[in-house]
């Protein structure tokens, strides 16, 4: 069973899955990150909580970590290295996440007040914590800047997009935040640089049904009824390339650089759209040409109007 819980997906175990997965902390979040959590499956033979750990993730230092009262039941009580196996019960504790490929660029705050935190996401730059993004992301970034672990994003940007960002710093704001992006009561505007063929009309609505498998990296398109929505006005061209305005009335996964793909004009910079190439973790020469410009909502506390826009420009 999936729940969304502050900055991460997190995966409720069914019974018998001992699966490491994210969990909200009884433990504090550390650098940023939350504590990780693991169920005790029934039916092991293992004498005490530490033999079954030791065995089963022998790379992390649970000794040394019980000691450091770092390990802990599912009610904050600390595990140590006598504990007898008790099936069932949880533990939570650290793990440091392996290295990553840096960043290169800055993480812009446009605006930090009444509970909202409004960044310029760059380019390459992931949204959550997830796979092998962990620490390189505007989330984890954000908490360490700011010293609040409770910062967590009201929507998400694609690793390669670009642009404007909202996280929510208490936990009582992130259902209404959360809710205006999941109602589609947000106005989204994202600029892109894309391929020019003039015998396209704009301003056009592309409507189509967009589909993504689990652990496939690119999304399709196939027949039936539609999912997605874009609206995509020419702003200027230059040769073989144009800029375009995107307002986006879904969210579907690639949805921007599927629908200019499907006219035949890409995204500059697109290495999964029309055909995916794999690219190394620290080429940071050619970023997508996608650009979360600005976004526009009326305030669910206060009910103003509210506009943020990216200072960011594209390369053309």
């Amino acid at each position: 069973m999936v729940a969304v819980s502050g900055s991460c997906v997190w995966i409720v175990p069914e019974p018998h899955d001992n699966r490491v997965v994210p969990q909200a902390p009884l433990l504090p979040y550390r650098n940023g990150l939350a504590p990780l959590r693991i169920r005790l499956p029934h039916g092991d033979s293992a004498p005490t909580v530490l033999a079954w750990l030791e065995r089963e993730h022998p790379d992390d230092p649970w000794a040394a970590s019980m000691v450091a009262r770092e390990v802990v039941d599912e009610k904050g009580r600390p595990w140590n290295p006598e504990s007898a196996y008790a099936p069932g019960r949880f533990v939570h504790f650290y793990r440091e996440p392996a290295p990553e490929v840096h960043v290169p660029f800055e993480l812009d705050i446009l605006y930090d007040a009444d509970g909202l935190v409004v960044v310029d996401k760059p380019h390459f730059l992931a949204t959550i914590p997830r796979g092998m993004h962990v620490t390189e992301t505007a989330t984890v970034r954000l908490r360490r800047l700011l010293d609040c672990p409770d910062i967590t994003p009201a929507h998400r940007l694609d690793r390669a997009t670009a642009g404007v960002l909202i996280f929510t710093r208490p936990k009582e704001l992130r259902r209404p935040y959360q809710e205006l992006f999941s109602e589609r009561e947000v106005l989204k505007e994202y600029e892109a640089v894309a391929g020019f063929d003039p015998s396209l009309e704009f301003p056009r609505v592309v409507r189509s049904r967009i589909l993504k498998d689990h652990g496939v990296m690119v999304a399709r398109e196939e027949p039936g009824e539609p999912n997605s929505e874009t609206r995509i006005e020419l702003i200027s061209n230059a040769g073989s390339w144009a800029r375009y305005r995107l307002f986006p009335h879904t969210g579907r996964t690639h949805q921007l650089r599927i629908h200019l793909s499907s006219l035949g004009i890409p995204i500059k910079g697109d290495p999964y759209y029309p055909v995916y190439t794999r690219t190394p973790a620290d080429d940071f020469d050619t970023p997508l040409q996608l650009l979360a410009r600005a976004i526009e909502f009326d305030d669910p506390i206060t009910g103003e109007r509210r506009r943020f826009e990216s200072r960011r420009t594209l390369a053309g």
